[in-house]
Formats: C-alpha cells, structure tokens, sequence
C-alpha cells in the first residue's frame, strides 16, 4: 500500500513497529507523572488571586498594610415564638461562655455586651468569634469549635444554636466537591462500558478505550501538579478535567479503533487496516485534539485565575489524549490484532458484525431528497431553542450552590432571613495615615448612620482597624442576598451616595468598596469586555485550522455557523431548565434562578472544541469520498453513512458522561453538565445528521470553494488505503485541493 506522509500515519507506523517501547513508555510516563504529583503537591488558588476590579484594588491595600483576615464565624442562636426569652438567653449565656473558654476562639462578639446582634422580631441572636492562629489552617482547628458548639446545641434542646462561617462553608463546599468526584467516577465508568459494549459487541474492544480514557487522566492530573506552580488550580479542575478527559479519550479510541475494525472488515491485512486507521481517524484525532486546545486556550484571554486553572487542567487532558491516541493505542491495537474481538456478546457482537442498520441511511436518504426542507426545519428547531438565550441570567458561583439539605446552607439561609446581609456584607476598605483620627472616626460613624438611613443596610455595622492604624475595615450589611437586584441596588448606592457623601470627602483617604457582591459585579463586567475576545480568538483559530485541514473557505465558515448554533441552543436549553424550571424536578433541582456567570464562556469554548471531533471526522469522510471521484451528493451519502455509528456512539458516550454530572449536589455541575449533554446530543444528531448533510447538498460543487489567492495555503497530506486511487474533480468557482497536483487523499 502506499505510504502515508502525515504526522498521525507516521507515529501510529513507528508505534506498530515498535511496540514494547510505546507501551512500556506510556506505561513509564503515566507512572511518573503520577510521582510529579506525589513529589509536587498541587499549587492551589488563594482568595486573592480570583479578585479583579475594586475588590483586587481592596485587597492590594490590606496585604500592603500587613492586614491578614482572621478565620472568623459566626453562631446562631434562635428561638421559636412560643419559647421564651429567658430560654433563649440561656442559651446565649452558656454559648459565649463556652465559646470563651475553648482555646482555639479569640475574639468573643454577642449581644451580652451590647452588640447589635438581636434580628428584628427579637428571636434570633449572633456571636461572632475568630479562630485563633492563621486562617490558612483554620480547618484543623475548626473541628473542635464545632463540637463545643454542638454540645451547647444539645444542653438547650428548645433553642436554635448553629455555626456559620467562612472556613464552615469551605469544609462542606470541599466535602461536596470530593463527593461529586467520586459520584461521577462511579456513575460514568459503568456507563461509558455498557455504550462501548453495545458499539463494538465485544469485551476487550469495549475495554480498551476506557482503559485508555482513565490512563490519559491519570498522566494529565499529574501533570497538573506541575503547572500548577505556574498557575494555580481550583476545586472544580480535577472534575472539568475527569469530565472533558473521559469524552475525548473514549471518542478518540473509538474514532481509531472502529476505523481500523471497518478496514479490516473490508479484507485489509491487520497491519495494513491500522495503516489506514492512522492515516485516517488519527490525523481527524489530531486535528479535533489541536481544535480543542486552541478553543481551551481562549480561556487565558479572560484576566481571570480560576477560567485559566479550568483551561491549563482541560488542554493538559486532551493533548495527553491525543498523544496516547497517536502512540500508545496503535501500539495496543497491533498487538491485540484481531483478538480485539475476543469475549464478543452472543447477540450484540452478531448484530455488530452484520454491518451498520437502516436508520441513518434512511434519515439521510430524506436529507437529501428534501434538502431545502431539511435545513429549514432543523434550523428552525435549533433557533427556536436557542431564543430563551436572550434571557439569559447570570449570578455568582457562592454558597447558594451547594446542595440546600446540607446543614451549613440551611443555617445560612436562617441568618440571612434573620440578618439580611449580615452573612456576607459589603466592606469599605479605608486607608489614611490614620484611620483613628478624630476626623476618620467622626466620617466612619456618619457613614453607619448614612447607610442605615437608606433602608437597604442594616446592623450590625463592624468596624476593624490594623494595629497600625492606617487601614479600617467597615463591614455593611446589604439587602437581599447578595446576588439578586436588590443586593447590587444596595452596592451601587454604597459605592456612589454612601462612601462619597462620607469617607469619600476626607483629603489623604482612600475608599474601596469590596465583598462577594461588589467581586460579582466586577467579576461580571470582567467578562463582558473580555468575551468578546475570547469569542473572536476561538472562532478565528479555528477557522484558520479548518481552512487549512481542508483547503475550503466554505468548509470552514460552514463548521463556526453550525458549531455557534449548537452552542446557542444550548444556552437556551438551560435557560428553559435552569431559570424557567422546565423539567427541573427530573434534575433534582431544587429552586430555579440565574446561570452562574462563568458557565457561559466555559461552555462556549467546551462546546467549539468538542464538536469538532464530530465535524472533522464527518467532513473527513465525505471529503475522501469526494476525492475518490465521488459528486459531491454521493460523498455525502457515503461519508455520514459510513460515520453515522461511530459519531453517534461517541456522541452517546459524551452525553452520558455529562449526564452524570447533572445528578450531583452542586448547581453549577448540574448546569455543565446538562449544558454540554444537551449540546452534544444536538450536534451529533440534529445538526452533524441532517443540518450539515443539507447544507452540503444545497451548496454542491460549492463546498469546495478555495479562492485562487489563497492556494499557498499548505497542503495537508492525505492518505488512503489499498485500492483506493484517487480521483481529481475540478471544483465549481474556485480553485479545489489538488487541482494542480493530484494527490492522493486520507478518508478521515
């Protein structure tokens, strides 16, 4: 057979031939990337980093004053209406009490000494304390807090008495997110199984893929140690990355290992299939891996830590996919040879062996007839999902995420209804040579009386100040909860009536206006100017890569307006679930509101990377078919028939992967992951079946359209098997891929 000449066929040739060296290597790479991460503990993000906009400004100003936040808490004490006060002040007395005599609480603030710490209605109270030492390892020292709190809780059964705080809600947020992990490795691996035993028919084929998925992260979660020293991951990295590292790593086994199992059904010798499915499906690897990295790399555009944690963890898994799609996998294939088909299901494997069924060719059949039709229709259908969009809403990612049945949101929820804000209240930093100064002091006490006067800030009103005295920290209580309208009407009021009218008018003062409120806000119009960007860079790349992967101007604007479609659908899609409750009950969601504000962009440049896999090897197929001489609605019909299985196997994976995530505690998973399943199950279907087929076939001879000025565009090399000669067919309008210089081209 001829030789292949592109970099996938070359490395999948190199690994058949050596294949004790690509096994033993992947083997010796995944082994030590895994001691890289027991040598070099992960580099995690700290609170400052994920500020921007005034909080970031808030923040320089207290690290350059030496200021450092101690882990403070806080406990409610309420009683219900037929229980007396004098219980209740019980209850309170032995709190502070025990509180003061537990060595690892410093800092004892309650109503017993005349704090404005009592709600409204009189039956609820606050004790506010710090725990001692550094608040970096607050958390193991909080254990005994805790304790001490519930055996108060348990001497004054009538009366309410529940711990909140900053390093409470870090312990239950990393609780949840651990629980998550482990929930999606046990509900994804025997789901990804089950869809592979039903693709292939057969054990072994089923298990390589999957065996390969959970190597590649390995090897990248590894990795991740070490460029976390670079830049910093979060909590939800090792998630997105078990997501995003289990679809790629199965697609990419499977889009190789189905191509190599046709070819070899087709009477190819085992050593010439696997050429071919280098050549082919490995080259469409590589092209939709590189699609993906470009699209993830968008991420670095936003200024923001965690987006870039997200986009480092996400590139790290699939280029390590990609690499052991390339090497390692042609290597296990060679070696398995035909025995890939050992442990085959009485009836599934019959079924398999007997050839792709009737469904697809029959869809595509009316596609193609009716193609006008066609695309007027399912473009209709993706339109009219996507139009919710426009609503679209967007809230901060914060304690309302974690699951409400959790005993710390509960308590939250009750000290938020008793103090509006007082959980987590705005704070206006000041610093002056002296913030004890008669004048500051005087300006401090006008702003408290100022903001109350408003009706939307409430007591208790706190000031800290450092033991230098050039920093004082007010904190303000905010209507609402933080997130919603009224919160951010309080803020704007707060940054452009309260502080001007007051601090604001001091000469040598320097005001900022900081808290989780005033970092959303901030955060928000981060993303708005910076969106734009990372839309127009994602979407340029890739047309550059699609333009040059096949040498097509139409091609490639064809695969961004169909890829913006599926995404725009999918936006709308979690408007409908998310905001307007359609099916939230089968979600397990417990109260409908905004999207949280970074899912949006995420899911966008997701989403663009991800449905290129599909478009790639779809478009690879028909563009072999039409460089076989085929018209351009024959190659249509050959090239999604023949990828029809595998695409939707794949799909099918992906979808179940992310379905997985919709069943766990946090929003915010539930919203990835219903977001890219619903996506993925559109692009796969409605769009890469019907849409793209009828487009193609309204477009004809079109398809192909490269202008004359861009024929110094390389040409990629591509490959086919034995007997399968290439046919050159000039292009209508322009100039097509090896018009001057026939060639022999690669079916994927």
């Amino acid at each position: 057979m001829q030789t292949s000449r592109n970099l996938a066929a070359r490395m999948g040739r190199w690994s058949a031939r050596h294949r004790k060296t690509a096994v033993f290597g992947w083997l010796a790479f995944v082994a030590l990337a895994v001691l890289a991460s027991v040598l070099v503990p992960q580099a995690q993000l700290e609170d400052g980093e994920e500020l921007v906009g005034a909080p970031a400004q808030a923040q320089v100003i207290l690290e350059e004053n030496g200021w450092e936040d101690p882990a403070s808490e806080m406990v409610l004490v309420q009683r219900a209406d037929d229980v007396s006060d004098a219980t209740a002040t019980a209850a309170l007395t032995d709190l502070v009490a025990t509180l003061e005599d537990t060595p690892e609480v410093a800092n004892v603030v309650s109503p017993l000494a005349g704090a404005p710490l009592v709600s409204a209605d009189g039956r609820s109270a606050l004790v506010t304390f710090d725990i001692r030492g550094s608040p970096d390892d607050a958390d193991e020292r909080i254990g005994a807090i805790q304790a001490t709190v519930g055996e108060v809780a348990d001497r004054h059964g009538d009366v309410r008495v529940e711990q909140f705080g900053g390093t409470s809600a870090d312990l239950a947020l990393d609780e949840a997110l651990d629980s998550d992990f482990q929930q999606a490795e046990l509900l994804s691996l025997p789901i990804i199984l089950a869809v592979l035993m039903l693709t292939f028919g057969a054990l072994v084929a089923a298990v390589l893929p999957l065996v390969f998925a959970i190597t590649a992260f390995v090897a990248a979660f590894g990795l991740l140690s070490l460029t976390s020293q670079l830049w910093h991951v979060d909590g939800t990295t090792p998630t997105v990355m078990l997501l995003i590292g289990l679809a790629v790593g199965v697609d990419y086994s499977l889009f190789y290992l189905k191509r190599e199992r046709e070819e070899r059904a087709r009477g190819l010798s085992a050593a010439d299939a696997l050429e071919v499915a280098a050549a082919t499906s490995g080259r469409s690897v590589l092209i939709s891996g590189i699609t993906v990295v470009v699209a993830m790399a968008g991420m670095f555009l936003t200024g923001f830590a965690s987006f870039t944690a997200v986009g480092v963890g996400t590139i790290l898994v699939v280029a390590t996919s990609v690499l052991g799609s390339l090497t390692v996998l042609p290597a296990l294939m060679s070696w398995l040879g035909d025995r890939v088909e050992k442990g085959r299901l009485p009836f599934i494997g019959r079924r398999r062996a007997a050839g792709p069924g009737r469904f697809w060719p029959t869809v595509l059949g009316v596609v193609l007839r009716r193609p006008l039709v066609a695309a007027l229709v399912s473009a209709g259908l993706l339109v009219g999902l996507a139009v919710p969009a426009v609503g679209l809403s967007l809230r901060n990612n914060g304690i309302t995420d974690l699951p409400g049945d959790l005993p710390v949101i509960q308590t939250y929820e009750r000290i938020a209804e008793a103090f509006p804000g007082g959980s987590d209240p705005a704070q206006v930093v000041l610093e002056a040579d002296d913030v004890t100064a008669p004048a500051v002091q005087a300006a401090i006490a006008d702003l408290r009386r100022t903001a109350l006067a408003t009706g939307d800030m409430f007591e208790p009103i706190g000031v800290e100040t450092n033991e230098a005295g050039t920093v004082a920290v007010v904190s303000v209580p905010l209507v609402g909860d933080g997130e919603e309208q009224a919160s951010r009407d309080a803020l704007a009021m707060l940054i452009d009536d309260v502080v001007p009218a007051t601090v604001g008018q001091l000469d040598g003062v320097t005001a900022v206006v900081t808290g989780s409120t005033a970092w959303s806000v901030a955060f928000e119009e981060l993303l708005a100017e910076r969106t734009p960007w990372v839309f127009g860079f994602v979407l340029v790349l890739a047309f550059l890569l699609l333009l040059v992967s096949f040498r097509s101007v139409v091609v490639a604007v064809t695969a961004i307006v169909l890829n913006l479609l599926s995404v725009a659908a999918a936006y709308g899609a979690m408007v409908l679930v998310f905001q307007e409750g359609w099916g939230a009950d089968l979600i397990g969601l417990e109260s409908t509101g905004p999207i949280v504000n970074w899912i949006p962009l995420f899911l966008f440049v997701i989403l663009f990377g991800l449905s290129m896999d599909y478009h790639v090897f779809i478009l690879s197929r028909i563009r072999e078919a039409r460089d076989r001489g085929l018209s351009t609605r024959e190659a249509i019909a050959s090239g999604i028939t023949s990828s029809a299985g595998v695409v939707t196997s794949a799909a099918m994976i992906m979808v179940f992967v992310f379905l997985c995530f919709v069943g766990l505690s946090m929003t915010s998973m539930k919203q990835i992951g219903l977001g890219l399943a619903l996506a993925v199950l559109l692009d796969a279907t409605l769009v890469r079946a019907v849409l793209l087929p009828a487009v193609m076939r309204l477009l004809g001879e079109a398809n192909w359209y490269l202008p004359r000025w861009l024929d110094w565009l390389p040409t990629m090399s591509h490959d086919v098997g034995p007997d399968r000669p290439a046919a050159v067919v000039p292009a209508q309008g322009g100039r097509r891929a090896g018009d001057d210089v026939p060639q022999l081209v690669a079916t994927d």
